[in-house]
């Protein structure tokens, strides 16, 4: 497969790009942050992403979005990587997918819409531990009339606080740890039973824990299946944030160049220093190796490949891992200042840190990558 964009998502990315760099540069970041703002994000720039098409590029013409793919979606997000966008754009669109993977269709004729007209903010309740452990679940799903009632604790659901519907994974048979059994529960945000506590993470983004107590939801997907749903929102969520991960990594590096190239010390620009050229080449080529994979993730989404598990696992290892070098090369390159908060390059750091744990570690992923191998 061609791994180059074609002319229509180059110019989705060049939009992209004007977009967050006059809209959302870290100065907004900043000021969220400091504000301790209500929603994380500003909703007037959420609204423009909105009315450009964004929030409904993965979802088909036919439920009122652009039909433009995941390669569409991955290149904006690529793009809010390098300025550290904050918004419900990630997690709307995970929710979205599951959505088309397992909703009726009643389902997605009534909520689809919603969320390509920006009406509709979504979030996966999944995580009930300190790790991620998809099939790790306790909260339990029990059959209620025509719905369900979900009763349990739910712990960094990505913009939870602002959801005003969840996507809860949760269980109505079988033990922790079983993959049969997983149900899939569309609870209101609002709904009585649900208490919701936002966090502030490190990253200065948005996460919730969510208390169940006998919330009522309706089924998405079949009772006892959801894994398979699951199990595809997941890899979705994993090869997103993957390419926003890209789009951090090159906006590091690039940063951390410029400051390489304008330092002096003993009268020389500090980039002369061999060491650092090493240390600078090594972060080029593992961005460049982690664009060819991202790229390739993106693809197997658009085409509905079966190595789609094994690539969102490759891809979510691969950025962990160059995420972190990145960003912590960029700290160390930029010496003392870099350490403090006046200067941006901390705050991809944080960021990094945050993304690497969010649907798998780079542990968790070469494990999943080598069962999918076979070993």
């Amino acid at each position: 497969m061609p791994l180059v964009l074609n002319e229509e998502q180059n110019m989705l990315k060049d939009a992209a790009k004007d977009f967050c760099s006059n809209n959302t540069p870290i100065s907004q970041l900043r000021k969220l942050r400091d504000d301790k703002a209500d929603k994380g994000y500003d909703e007037q720039v959420w609204q423009q992403m909105v009315e450009l098409g964004w929030a409904g590029i993965v979802i088909p013409e036919d439920f009122g979005g652009v039909g433009f793919g995941f390669m569409g979606l991955g290149v904006v997000l690529q793009e809010c990587g390098r300025t550290l966008t904050a918004s419900p754009l990630w997690a709307t669109a995970v929710g979205a997918a599951g959505i088309l993977e397992g909703g009726s269709d009643a389902h997605k004729g009534e909520l689809l819409p919603l969320v390509a007209g920006g009406e509709l903010l979504l979030a996966t309740a999944i995580e009930e531990g300190p790790h991620h452990n998809p099939y790790g679940v306790e909260t339990k799903a029990e059959k209620s009339g025509s719905g369900y009632k979900v009763t349990g604790s739910k712990r960094f659901v990505v913009d939870g606080h602002v959801a005003n519907k969840l996507i809860v994974v949760a269980r109505s048979s079988g033990g922790e740890g079983d993959r049969d059994g997983i149900t899939l529960v569309l609870v209101d945000g609002d709904t009585a039973g649900v208490n919701v506590t936002r966090t502030f993470m490190a990253d200065s983004r948005n996460a919730a824990n969510i208390e169940f107590s006998g919330a009522e939801g309706v089924l998405l997907g079949e009772e006892g299946k959801g894994a398979d749903i699951l199990d595809k929102l997941l890899d979705v969520g994993r090869i997103l944030l993957s390419a926003e991960m890209l789009g951090s990594c090159e906006e590091c590096f690039e940063r951390t160049v410029e400051y390489l190239k304008t330092r002096e010390q003993f009268g020389v620009p500090i980039g002369s220093f061999q060491a650092l050229k090493h240390r600078a080449a090594q972060m080029f080529c593992e961005i460049e190796l982690s664009k060819s994979v991202v790229l390739e993730a993106l693809t197997a989404l658009d085409e509905n490949s079966d190595q789609i598990p094994e690539l969102a696992s490759l891809a979510k290892s691969r950025l962990n891992d160059t995420y972190n070098l990145v960003s912590s090369e960029g700290i160390q390159m930029h010496g003392g200042i870099g350490m403090t908060d006046e200067f941006e390059i901390g705050f991809y750091l944080k960021r990094a840190r945050v993304c690497e744990h969010t649907f798998g570690n780079s542990a968790f992923h070469r494990d999943r990558y080598g069962v999918t191998q076979g070993y």
